[in-house]
């Protein structure tokens, strides 16, 4: 039996009313730029091939001249919006209702909202000078400092990720898995554990701040160039008060790399016990066609929400989590 409190939200009012400021905001940010707001699909053809993502299913009924009947809820609009570039859509913006399987905890929910935006012309530096004038505009916070991955992970979990061998790693993470699941996890999802138990706590006494050249294994849809000897890619992350805010890149333009890509996300996904997904041709058509020099990120407004309003949970700033939807 229901719980006799179960239909009310979760969210406080002054949330909702946060929320309805933030949007307005956020329109009024865009639209001083020159960047357009658009609007692609919720259900896709295609989910992601990503390993760390999971798309939700959607089955669907035969229809006349259609026989498509299976689709995907998108877990961003990422591929859509890069069809409009190729277009010739020019600097776009989108605030997204994303689906993703399997996340539910105190800053996720399976369905959230998602800030996402991409500028011709611009590398991920001019765009994290942008991420920043809309966070801290928004947050009214100090400017972010800037730190590698690599001295990020130095300084915080007291390792050198581009070094250390995978022995050592999975010694490293044996704490929290035993050695045989860390080998397992195998070497970025260790790296990912330790961003994660390590390196994000001590974020939270830091000012914010942006983490860049992450190991081009953990490159998806970025640009990879080298330094120090050693393959990085063109990506960024802003953390703010040891929240993950965003995920921006200077955006892989090469439809073959991309494709290689995919491929390599597969081979991943079913050594994983997960299955392959079909690839988006139409994401690889667009790139053929010729996407734009841009960069582009991605941002949850929901966690933004909660910076602003002081929510430790996800449930604080969203009506109905999914065990109230």
């Amino acid at each position: 039996m229901a719980d006799a409190d179960s239909w009310r939200p979760t969210s406080h009012l002054e949330a909702l009313h946060q929320r309805a400021r933030q949007l307005a905001y956020l329109r009024a940010f865009f639209a001083k730029r020159g960047v357009l707001e658009v609007e692609t699909p919720v259900l896709g053809r295609h989910g992601v091939t990503d390993l760390h993502l999971d798309s939700v299913a959607a089955r669907l009924l035969p229809t006349p001249g259609c026989d498509q009947t299976e689709g995907w809820l998108q877990t961003s609009p990422e591929f859509h919006m890069k069809r409009l570039l190729a277009a010739g859509a020019g600097a776009i913006y989108q605030v997204f209702r994303a689906f993703r399987d399997g996340e539910r905890g105190g800053r996720h929910n399976p369905e959230f909202s998602l800030l996402e935006w991409y500028r011709p012309g611009f590398n991920d530096r001019d765009l994290m000078e942008e991420v920043a004038d809309l966070v801290c505009g928004w947050l009214a916070c100090e400017r972010p400092q800037t730190l590698s991955y690599r001295t990020a992970m130095d300084r915080y979990a007291g390792i050198d990720p581009f070094e250390i061998s995978d022995g050592a790693l999975y010694r490293r993470c044996a704490g929290w898995l035993g050695q045989p699941g860390a080998a397992e996890l195998g070497r970025d999802g260790c790296l990912e554990l330790l961003m994660s138990h390590e390196v994000e706590p001590a974020l939270r006494c830091q000012p914010p701040t942006f983490i860049v050249e992450y190991p081009a294994s953990q490159a998806a849809l970025a640009r990879v160039s080298g330094r120090d000897g050693h393959a990085v890619a063109h990506r960024f992350e802003l953390y703010v008060a040891g929240i993950e805010l965003c995920n921006g890149y200077w955006e892989l333009t090469d439809p073959a790399e991309q494709r290689r890509r995919f491929e390599a996300d597969n081979a991943a996904r079913v050594a994983a016990g997960k299955p392959a997904m079909a690839v988006d041709e139409a994401l690889l058509a667009a790139l053929t066609a010729g996407l734009p020099d841009c960069a582009g990120v991605a941002l949850g407004l929901d966690r933004l929400l909660m910076l602003k309003v002081g929510a430790e949970r996800i449930d604080e700033v969203i009506s109905f989590p999914l065990e109230r939807a």
